[in-house]
């Protein structure tokens, strides 16, 4: 077994370093993956360029999937699997009710504890799921964005023939339109600042907003004041909302804006993860849909870099240098399951 792995390894913000590692060692309940696939997440962007990890080096990614190459019970060797990146804590009052995005101490794969841009990472067998065998290591390098726009999407209750307007047409946004329509939406709408995005967005059979469409579900998911505005105001009332977007920074709202809440009586709910439990699961259902062909996200990779290639990659994508969707990192491993 080697003793150095290559990594995508954060010293500080703007510090970004593909470097050798120590290889890991498995832990309690742990097994050993070598990763194969990673993606690049906008929160990625931010860590890297803003507002950094939550300690010094970490290595980044947390949506990442691979092969289990050792397993001290040998159950899982040899096994593709994804990762779910969260990691409660199991005692609170969200954990022992399975609601584990609530959790008050959970740790996370690529913030608060090394993640998935490596060659190998000592992952808890809890975390895991089988990557069906007609999936490649790309797609299930997608099931993170993926279940994260079911779990929005589920909250939003749509109604069989009515109208989705999604703020947002990056990845997540544009998941969230498949599902939506696997929902029984008719028709999704998007707004977006880049143009770009939105013709990406109609080639994939979605619209752009335009005024006098009915508009009964929304999902926000840039975390801009100024689309939440715009939400608020094109939402008819008794309809439903899903703010998704991270913030990145005060986000406050006009007199006029907030009254849209009240007088449209709006029924508005958070959220920034997916569920991972017995009675409902994100990722289980994200992955049968993906394996069944009912989700589709091989046309939204729009960019593969190897891993040595990572810091060219978040240039690329913070400075806008080309058009993107959904980058991914492949890790240079010689079985890439495509």
């Amino acid at each position: 077994m080697k003793n150095k792995v290559k990594s995508a390894n954060l010293y500080a913000v703007n510090d970004l370093r593909y470097e050798d590692t120590k290889m890991p060692e498995i832990g309690e309940d742990e097994v050993m993956v070598q990763v194969k696939s990673c993606g690049i997440c906008g929160s990625d962007i931010s860590r890297v360029y803003k507002k950094g990890t939550y300690h010094f080096p970490t290595i980044i990614g947390h949506e990442f999937s691979g092969k289990v190459t050792e397993d001290p019970k040998g159950l899982l060797t040899g096994k593709n699997v994804v990762i779910f990146p969260l990691l409660p804590c199991f005692e609170c009052d969200s954990c022992k009710s399975g609601s584990y995005p609530t959790c008050s101490g959970y740790d996370y794969y690529g913030s608060r504890r090394d993640g998935g841009m490596t060659e190998y990472i000592a992952v808890k067998r809890w975390n895991l799921l089988e990557l069906p065998e007609n999936l490649s290591y790309d797609e299930g390098a997608m099931c993170e964005p993926v279940s994260v726009a079911r779990h929005a999407v589920k909250k939003l209750n749509i109604s069989e023939g009515s109208n989705v307007f999604i703020s947002g047409a990056g990845p997540i946004g544009l998941i969230a339109g498949q599902w939506a329509k696997l929902f029984g939406a008719k028709n999704v709408y998007y707004t977006d600042i880049d143009e770009r995005k939105l013709d990406f967005a109609k080639s994939l059979g979605f619209f752009k907003y335009g005024d006098g469409a009915v508009i009964d579900h929304v999902i926000e998911g840039t975390g801009a004041g100024d689309a939440l505005k715009k939400c608020l105001e094109v939402i008819r009332p008794f309809g439903t909302m899903v703010l998704m977007g991270n913030p990145f920074g005060e986000v406050v709202l006009s007199q006029d804006t907030y009254w849209h809440i009240l007088r449209k009586e709006l029924k508005i709910s958070g959220t920034w993860n997916s569920s991972f439990n017995d009675r409902e699961n994100d990722w289980r259902e994200s992955l049968k849909a993906l394996s069944e062909g009912k989700i589709n996200v091989k046309p939204l990779i729009t960019h593969k870099f190897p891993l040595s290639k990572c810091c060219d990659a978040f240039e690329m994508m913070k400075n806008r240098t080309e058009f993107y969707n959904k980058v991914i990192l492949n890790m240079n491993t010689e079985d890439t399951n495509e």
